[in-house]
């Protein structure tokens, strides 16, 4: 059974904001508050501290992934007390302790010594589409998440941690090669994380990346899409997954398609295929992703 481990971010928050001082401040968050991840960066070629002045390193990336900026006293404050009024150290560590009961109940189990779980203050205007929230799962050991808390999102924060968690799952038993990946895979592997979250957490926790499209926009994504299952690469895939305005935001190509459509349309296709081939989630985690596009029905 995987051993798990929420870092206690809130109370480092707690120093981060007694630091003065912006360069130590950033010294904190690279080199205490990113330190239990360090190898998560090195997976994706991202250190701890740039070797020149301003160059890219994990305060400029996880500002790009939407976190607070670390000088933004009134997000992280506003988000931290928010974020302790509501439990959520607490909340992490159950729903990781259902997490990995459930995937070792099923006979999985992430690559990994141990699961490190972070969850960090957002930039609420960066992560507007997203309604303030985010996470990332790619790398087995490894899921943050990252949240500007208000009324809607605080509520999916389960929802979110599995969904990363099945990532963790997924790239323990599939490669994920960057430069490789289709559409058709991509949607696959966010269809499945958002059907596990709701197999866990219930449907009305999903996230806004699956929900805050109409019946008209999913069947014409589903078509747009359809025909674009074998474009290749990540940018490109990039395009069709997050929608256009994202696409302009992080200067992709636009294709057409609206916030979340590659999401949405991904766990369309992974539930129809559960429904079609009387298939459980985890026994469609299992499955590569030609054999659920070609069984699901959606892209005939």
């Amino acid at each position: 059974m995987n051993a798990y481990k929420v870092i206690n971010t809130l109370e480092q928050y707690g120093e981060l904001l007694a630091i003065t001082d912006l360069e130590k401040r950033e010294d904190y968050f690279r080199f205490e508050m990113m330190k239990p991840f360090q190898e998560m960066w090195n997976f994706i070629n991202v250190p701890l501290k740039a070797k020149q002045e301003n160059g890219y390193d994990v305060v400029m990336a996880t500002q790009m992934l939407g976190f607070a900026d670390v000088s933004d006293d009134k997000s992280i404050q506003e988000g931290l007390s928010m974020l302790k009024e509501n439990n959520v150290y607490t909340v992490a560590e159950n729903t990781l302790k259902t997490c990995v009961e459930s995937a070792n109940r099923e006979g999985f189990k992430v690559n990994a010594d141990e699961i490190r779980f972070g969850l960090y203050v957002s930039d609420p205007q960066k992560l507007k589409l997203q309604k303030g929230y985010t996470g990332f799962g790619g790398i087995p050991g490894f899921i943050t998440v990252n949240i500007y808390p208000n009324d809607y999102n605080l509520p999916k924060i389960p929802a979110v941690i599995a969904h990363e968690f099945h990532h963790n799952i997924r790239f323990s038993y599939f490669d994920w090669d960057h430069g490789n990946v289709t559409v058709g895979d991509y949607l696959v592997i966010e269809g499945l994380a958002e059907s596990f979250a709701k197999e866990l957490y219930g449907t009305e926790h999903l996230g806004p990346w699956v929900t805050s499209m109409d019946k008209d926009d999913l069947e014409y994504s589903i078509h747009v899409i359809g025909e674009s299952l074998d474009v290749k690469g990540f940018a490109e895939v990039s395009s069709y997954m997050f929608g256009d305005e994202i696409a302009k935001q992080e200067g992709y190509q636009s294709v057409g398609l609206s916030f979340g459509a590659g999401y949405a349309v991904g766990y369309e296709a992974v539930q129809s295929f559960m429904k079609r081939q009387n298939k459980t989630i985890y026994e469609t985690t299992l499955l590569s992703s030609g054999e659920i596009i070609n069984g699901c029905g959606l892209f005939i």
